[in-house]
């Protein structure tokens, strides 16, 4: 079995942004500070078929071959497929559990991906909304985080519509804002869907559950930066925009192509970023969350 120097995931990676980020991942890797020798990736996908597919691609990639960035070409890094569906607590806990026993030494990066864009606005589309982009993305992080190691990087890809702006009432904002848990953060993801339910959401929030529940990826990831930190621990987390892409999710109105979305994402797993912790970067740079 290979020994390898570094081990990182992404999730939601078979296609559009995330697959880029694992094509991106392997070219920049090289180059990488992080570089200390080879190098293995999971992409996962919640459907196993398009997962394999995925792989084959990636496999295939006339760039990747060029570069000779993949071992199977005389380069630094594998890729290998792993099941996981953030929707799913069962599912996260397979593949927790899987990374754990396969590197009980811990990883070095984990780029939380995987999401949902549901069109409409409603009690349904606002419940599994969150359930997936929110909660799914928080889970994964809880689940995980503990097992990367010291001076690793955690990375929860966001958007810039999850700014905080005028849409919000002052004090849904400064709440947002001040907040020091991620428990602060999700109670103020269930009083968006209770207000949505009983039809006051007007009062205090915007009409697009898309948005609110990247504002709350960009806050819980703060959020846990920040006690993660004052434990003493040295991974860096943070948030980020990959902007506005050309994938099945904009539905093909992207002005980005996915490897271009990828950048932001990949800088933030393996390049130098200063020692930057809890912040929420767009175009490469810190950027302002309000």
């Amino acid at each position: 079995m290979t020994a390898y120097a570094r081990v990182g995931a992404c999730t939601g990676s078979n296609k559009g942004i995330g697959l880029a980020i694992i094509r991106q991942l392997a070219l920049q890797y090289p180059h990488s500070p992080l570089n200390t020798g080879p190098l293995l990736l999971y992409l996962t996908a919640r459907n196993e078929e398009r997962g394999q597919a995925a792989l084959e691609s990636i496999k295939a990639d006339p760039q990747l071959q060029r570069a000779k960035a993949l071992r199977i070409h005389g380069g630094l890094t594998d890729v290998k497929f792993l099941p996981l569906d953030i929707d799913s607590k069962r599912s996260i806990e397979e593949f927790a559990g899987k990374i754990t026993q396969e590197h009980p030494d811990g990883i070095d990066f984990l780029i939380n991906n995987a999401g949902i864009a549901l069109d409409g606005f409603n009690e349904n589309v606002v419940r599994k909304t969150l359930h997936c982009n929110y909660y799914g993305t928080l889970e994964v992080t809880q689940k995980l985080l503990p097992h990367i190691k010291d001076g690793g990087r955690l990375v929860n890809v966001a958007s810039m519509v999850g700014r905080l702006g005028s849409r919000y009432s002052g004090s849904v904002r400064s709440r947002f804002l001040s907040a020091k848990t991620p428990e602060e953060i999700t109670q103020l993801m269930e009083e968006f869907s209770a207000a949505v339910s009983n039809g006051t959401y007007q009062r205090n929030w915007p009409g697009t559950a898309y948005a609110v529940s990247k504002a709350g990826v960009i806050g819980m990831t703060r959020t846990i930066a920040r006690q993660n930190a004052q434990k003493g621990s040295k991974v860096l987390i943070n948030s980020c925009c990959p902007g506005y892409v050309n994938t099945d999710m904009t539905k093909g109105r992207g002005v980005k192509t996915p490897d271009q979305g990828a950048q932001t994402p990949v800088l933030l797993a393996i390049g130098d970023i200063g020692g930057a912790n809890g912040q929420f970067w767009q175009e490469q740079r810190i950027s302002s969350w309000e």
